[in-house]
């Protein structure tokens, strides 16, 4: 397969424009960030990479994080993790409070802000550092000590994330917290705060592609049978209330954020990254759909 021939036909097809969506507005700090901006990166299991664009450039990976806090609390947690967050798909918006009264306090998936809340909160409770471990964990799933947490968009959510600060409370009040709300609140916003390029994340999410070996080094960090799990809540959850729309399209399991990334996996072919910060109503970015769309069709693979 000529992966960089088909990357670079998605190149001349897909041009960045203002008019496909907006950038996350409602987070001051990532307003600030050019929309136009447009990379890909796939890494292949044989070890090979191919690019376009600014696949260089690191950005903020928000949702995307929650694949990390995930794979880390269900290895700690088990099955016990599942009595506090369930695996449904939402149906509703990433941070929708209507669902939580209907369920009383448990979140439909990990994926949606309050399920990975959650999550946060189950790893406040099972680490001694959680911000260090958090981060030493995505650094060696990359091989790269140079990923960090961007303080300015941490502070940024964290004076303008009311919506999360409700979730939070809520779900405390209906006893699904463990820690201080604000401790909780803290260690999520800088989960989502992690800026990484799409070199970074596409060889990170390797290990869903490659039976949670190190795309490297190929220590077994998880095991299979997790891959599948995670691989499985990604394809039904990762794209909130658009997760079947992504599926139909594109049909691989992926996870995005509001920062315009995107990471989808083909389990024993590649990890594929794309950022472009342009979003569409449903939070996802607009020109990054259509580029994994254009992808797939192009090699005639996916996952179906």
């Amino acid at each position: 397969m000529d992966y960089q021939a088909i990357l670079n036909l998605i190149e001349r097809e897909l041009t960045p424009d203002i008019k496909l969506g907006k950038v996350a507005s409602y987070i001051p700090q990532l307003a600030k960030v050019d929309p136009l901006k447009f990379g890909v990166y796939l890494y292949c299991h044989d070890s090979t990479s191919y690019q376009f664009g600014d696949s260089q450039e690191k950005f903020s990976i928000q949702s995307i994080s929650k694949v990390f806090t995930l794979i880390i609390a269900k290895e700690l947690l088990g099955k016990d993790l599942w009595k506090r967050v369930h695996v449904e798909p939402s149906g509703t918006a990433f941070n929708s409070l209507t669902e939580l009264e209907r369920d009383q306090g448990i979140p439909r998936n990990p994926f949606i802000n309050a399920g990975s809340i959650v999550v946060a909160d189950t790893l406040l409770s099972a680490l001694d550092h959680p911000k260090e471990d958090l981060l030493k964990f995505v650094q060696k799933l990359c091989g790269d000590d140079s990923i960090s947490y961007n303080e300015a968009v941490a502070a940024s959510e964290k004076a303008h994330g009311y919506r999360n600060k409700a979730l939070v409370n809520y779900m405390k009040a209906l006893g699904n917290i463990d820690n201080d709300p604000d401790d909780v609140l803290n260690f999520y916003f800088y989960q989502c705060s992690i800026v990484m390029s799409c070199e970074q994340l596409s060889k990170t999410f390797m290990l869903l592609a490659n039976e949670g070996r190190h795309y490297k080094t190929q220590e077994q960090v998880i095991d299979p049978q997790s891959v599948k799990r995670i691989n499985s809540i990604m394809q039904t959850c990762g794209f909130y209330d658009e997760a079947g729309e992504f599926s139909y399209r594109v049909g691989l399991p992926g996870k995005s954020g509001v920062g315009g990334g995107i990471v989808a996996v083909h389990p024993k072919h590649y990890s594929v990254a794309v950022w472009s910060p342009m979003l569409n109503s449903k939070g996802n970015s607009a020109l990054g759909m259509k580029a994994l769309e254009r992808l797939t069709t192009l090699t005639g693979l996916s996952i179906f």
